[in-house]
């Protein structure tokens, strides 16, 4: 009788066109990790952060999501290697990312929202600042000759014809469909501040949509060994509506180039895309000399973790022992550290 070797060979063999491998399972494929820079964290997610895979990081408002991506992001711009944040909603502060230990010159930073260089013009501080500010304002001629403002007289034109249109029998549904008609008119469209600033999209659909493009053209151009789509300050109603097949795409992408995506919402959005998803919530406030702001105290937890390193092929007949998916880490504030 033929060994198990030689039937498993002559099986394969003749399954080749159909099935490769069918009885052979494929070999288990373990990623390269990048340290974030936290050893608590880097414990726990055994090395760090995959590389070539998308990360799902979720948390409220200030549990630590931000912190933990500037850290990454700046352990990588050490080693002299590009980064691009995909900035949804204008919210990254460069001073901050600076003071964290990013090298701002290897770090493309997109904010999402904002007009293009033939809507404003720049300004010697690297900010868009609209044509308004460069030009002087008209001579207005008002009251005493030469005042801001108009005639007392001016002021009364017209205010009876609409003091006696608020009392007519239609001005109620009227009001209550020009209400309506105003704010899905205003949130379809730009709006722009009185003082003329920048035009912003005021949709958070309309910067998500801005943002996936964007890391689309990133992935393809390459280069780029982590790219951060900061999504964290939007509601799960608008980051629920990007098809899967999105982030099935920017995981593909991610494979191709070897670049670690790094994705910061409040709810999960990825599923199965996604090699890690971790948790994080907000602890408590380190405080100094009960005045000053020290920093925060943070808990991460790993809910999924594709890509785990196995110490042999042998699988025990006991259950393995659980594995530490939770740790405890603190941010410290820049000036925290100079009292």
């Amino acid at each position: 009788m033929p060994a198990a070797n030689i039937l498993r060979a002559q099986i394969e063999a003749s399954l080749a066109n159909r099935i490769p491998s069918a009885l052979t399972p494929t070999p288990r494929t373990i990623r390269e990790v990048t340290p974030t820079g936290i050893e608590a964290v880097d414990r726990v997610l055994e090395g760090g952060l995959p590389v070539g895979a998308l990360t799902e990081m979720i948390g409220a408002e200030c549990s630590g999501r931000t912190a933990l991506a500037l850290s990454f992001v700046a352990q990588i711009t050490r080693s002299e290697r590009v980064c691009a944040w995909v900035d949804v909603s204008n919210t990254l502060h460069p001073e901050s990312a600076a003071a964290t230990g990013i090298d701002l010159g290897r770090l493309l930073w997109v904010r999402c929202g904002i007009p293009s260089q033939s809507e404003a013009a720049p300004s010697h501080t690297g900010f868009a600042l609209p044509d308004s500010y460069f030009t002087p304002p008209l001579i207005k001629k008002g009251l005493h000759g030469g005042g801001f403002g108009p005639h007392p007289r001016s002021e009364v034109k017209g205010l009876s014809e609409a003091v006696g249109g608020l009392f007519r029998q239609d001005a109620g549904a009227k009001c209550q469909n020009s209400n309506r008609t105003s704010a899905v008119s205003v949130e379809r469209s730009y709006s722009r501040s009185k003082r003329g600033a920048p035009r912003v999209l005021s949709t958070p659909w309309a910067r998500i949509e801005q943002a996936l493009r964007v890391t689309d053209l990133l992935l393809q151009a390459g280069g780029f060994s982590a790219i951060v789509l900061d999504m964290g300050s939007l509601a799960a109603e608008y980051v629920s509506r990007v098809p899967l097949a999105t982030w099935f795409r920017y995981r593909a992408a991610a494979e191709r180039t070897q670049a670690s995506i790094l994705l910061l919402t409040q709810h999960p959005c990825s599923k199965s895309s996604a090699g890690l998803v971790v948790r994080l919530q907000a602890g408590n406030v380190l405080s100094r000399d009960a005045t000053v702001l020290g920093g925060f105290e943070r808990q991460i937890e790993v809910s999924r973790q594709r890509f785990t390193q196995t110490p042999s092929n042998v699988i025990p007949l006991r259950k393995p022992p659980l594995r530490v998916s939770g740790a405890a880490w603190s941010s410290r504030t820049a000036w925290a550290s100079c009292r």
